[in-house]
C-alpha cells in the first residue's frame, strides 16, 4: 500500500510541472486516474440499527425545518443528537444536546470536534438559498451559497473524519438537492453550490470508504420550510426527507432521491438539455 502511494505521489508531483491543456486529448489522458480502492470496506457485522443506538450523532442547521427533523427522528433511534446551530439557544428541543456551530468558522468547528469527541453519523443539513435572477443576482450572494452549502459541508467533514473513523462503521449523510442535476434562473447560485456539494459527496465516499464511513446523499424538490414558503408548488414534509433519509441508511443505500420531483430530475439527465431547459 505504501509503495502504491508513493507511487501516485510521484505521478501527482509529475503533472504538477507542467500545465495540463485540457483541450488535448493526450495530455487529458494522462491525469492521474481515481485509484481502485477495491471491495467496499465494510465491517464484518456491522448493523447500522445498532450503531444508531446509544451512538452519538450531529446534525447541523437544527434551529428548524429539515434539521430540526434530523435530530428529533435520530434521538427517537437512541442517539445521542448533538443538535448544532449558530444560535443554540434557540434549540428547546428536549432530547437533544444544543452546540454552538457555525459551518463557516473554523474556530466553531474545532470546538465541536473536541466537546464530542468519537462521532458516528454526521448530517450536513446547514445550508442557505437566496433567490434572484442569474442577470442581477448579487455575486456576493452566491459567494455566500458556496461558503455554506459547499465549502461549510467540506469543512465539516474534514474536521470530523477522524473522529468517525474511531467506531469501526460510521456515516456521513449530505442533505443535497433535486438542484444539484437542475439549473435553476431564479436561484443560479443555489443551484450551482448544491451540484458542487453533489461533487464534494463523491469525492467524500472514495476517500471515506477505508475507513468504513459511508456516505450517503439526499435529494429532495420541494420541502415545507421557510426557505421555500414563497414558493407555491407542491411540498413534502421535514419530517418525510429526514425519515427516508434514515431509511437510506439503514438500506446501506448511497443515494436517496425522497420525492418524485427529484426522480424525475435525474431520470431527465441523459437528455437534460432538451428535457430540463427546453426553447421557449
Amino acid at each position: 500500500m505504501a509503495q502504491r502511494a508513493g507511487l501516485l505521489d510521484n505521478h501527482l508531483a509529475e503533472q504538477r510541472k507542467a500545465t495540463i491543456d485540457f483541450r488535448n486529448k493526450s495530455q487529458v489522458e494522462l491525469l492521474p486516474r481515481t485509484p481502485d480502492l477495491g471491495p467496499r470496506a465494510t465491517p464484518n457485522g456491522w448493523d447500522i440499527n445498532m450503531q444508531i443506538q446509544g451512538k452519538a450523532a450531529l446534525v447541523t442547521g437544527v434551529n428548524r425545518g429539515i434539521g430540526r427533523a434530523f435530530a428529533r427522528e435520530l434521538a427517537e433511534r437512541g442517539a445521542t443528537v448533538y443538535a448544532a446551530a449558530r444560535r443554540p439557544e434557540l434549540i428547546t428541543d428536549p432530547g437533544v444536546v444544543p452546540i454552538q456551530l457555525d459551518v463557516t468558522d473554523p474556530a466553531t468547528i474545532a470546538t465541536a470536534v473536541e466537546a464530542i469527541g468519537d462521532l458516528s453519523i454526521l448530517v450536513n443539513n446547514a445550508g442557505t438559498a437566496l433567490a434572484a435572477p442569474v442577470l442581477t443576482a448579487s455575486l456576493d450572494d452566491a459567494r455566500r451559497e458556496m461558503e455554506i452549502n459547499y465549502l461549510g459541508t467540506w469543512a465539516v467533514t474534514q474536521a470530523f473524519a477522524p473522529a468517525l473513523s474511531h467506531n469501526g462503521g460510521s456515516a456521513v449523510i449530505n442533505m443535497l438537492s433535486a438542484a444539484s442535476w437542475l439549473a435553476l434562473e431564479q436561484a443560479p447560485g443555489y443551484a450551482a453550490s448544491k451540484a458542487a456539494q453533489r461533487s464534494l459527496s463523491n469525492a467524500m465516499r472514495l476517500a471515506l470508504r477505508p475507513q468504513s464511513t459511508r456516505v450517503l446523499g439526499v435529494h429532495v424538490g420541494y420541502v415545507d420550510t421557510d426557505l421555500s414558503a414563497g414558493i407555491d408548488q407542491p411540498k413534502i414534509s421535514p419530517e418525510e426527507v429526514a425519515r427516508a433519509a434514515i431509511k437510506g441508511l439503514l438500506a446501506d443505500e448511497e443515494e436517496v432521491l425522497v420525492d418524485e420531483f427529484s426522480r424525475q430530475i435525474k431520470s431527465a439527465l441523459p437528455k437534460d438539455i432538451t428535457a430540463l431547459y427546453p426553447a421557449r
